[in-house]
């Protein structure tokens, strides 16, 4: 969910991300990763816009992780395989506090080799940024304040006065969905209007994925029951709509469970 928000706001709204992390407000579109020869299944929480000149790879992350500065490397030497003459930006943004000390590299090593990234911890960064810019609204209240929630309230204050009614929605979606980091969702409804965020694409986006994840499992449930009672692999997977695959992983998971 928070990683969908920030693909978004960073693909429909790139020069104001260009702006903050380049310097430049530049139009930006995105570079599809397999491009890059990269596996898609790792294109969740990244994204990689390009102009003329550059590339701009930025890392979203909620969390920490070891495999991050490896990873910034691998990248890099991609990009500039496939983009010998563009220089290219990477940034890793952290989006909830911790302590971790993963938070703070910003460098890759190993024998000879030093690959260096830059890193953004929003909860050290001035809301006043994010004021400045339309697609970096939703993030001021991740930002360094003591006052989330009025924060946000100033937030939705602007973003009520943009005229565009897409643009609004969106905006208004997203500073709601990124705003449940760190407020609860009480509070977070109480400043947000549901009447405009409910118009988003990324709303609509997400209530779709919640209720494909829901049929699936309700599909996972019937095929488990069902091979309790004793129905063969093949009948199951008909009826559920689940692969044969599936359906047989299923049946290993009730055999072990079984077994234990």
């Amino acid at each position: 969910m928070y990683d969908d928000t920030c693909r978004f706001l960073a693909e429909h709204f790139s020069a104001d991300f260009a702006s903050w992390l380049m310097g430049e407000a530049v139009t930006m579109t995105e570079l599809k990763p397999s491009e890059l020869f990269l596996d898609p299944i790792r294109a969740d929480a990244m994204i990689l816009l390009q102009s003329e000149d550059s590339i701009l790879h930025i890392e979203f992350q909620t969390l920490p992780k070891e495999e991050i500065p490896f990873r910034m490397l691998d990248y890099r030497v991609r990009g500039k395989r496939r983009y010998k003459d563009k220089t290219m930006y990477q940034v890793v943004i952290y989006l909830k506090p911790t302590t971790s000390p993963l938070v703070y590299e910003t460098v890759y090593e190993m024998e000879r080799t030093r690959h260096e990234f830059d890193v953004m911890r929003l909860w050290e960064q001035p809301t006043s940024v994010f004021l400045q810019y339309p697609g970096l609204l939703p993030f001021a209240a991740l930002g360094q304040t003591l006052n989330p929630a009025e924060t946000l309230r100033q937030v939705t204050e602007i973003v009520d006065r943009i005229e565009d009614t897409a643009t609004q929605a969106n905006l208004m979606a997203a500073s709601a969905i990124l705003a449940g980091l760190r407020l609860e969702q009480d509070v977070i409804y109480s400043l947000v209007r549901r009447d405009i965020m409910q118009e988003s694409v990324i709303y609509r986006s997400i209530q779709e994925e919640a209720e494909a994840r829901a049929e699936i499992r309700k599909q996972r449930e019937i095929a488990t029951n069902s091979l309790q009672e004793g129905l063969p692999i093949e009948i199951v997977a008909r009826v559920t709509g689940l692969s044969i695959e599936e359906v047989q992983q299923l049946q290993q998971q009730l055999n072990g469970s079984a077994q234990s």
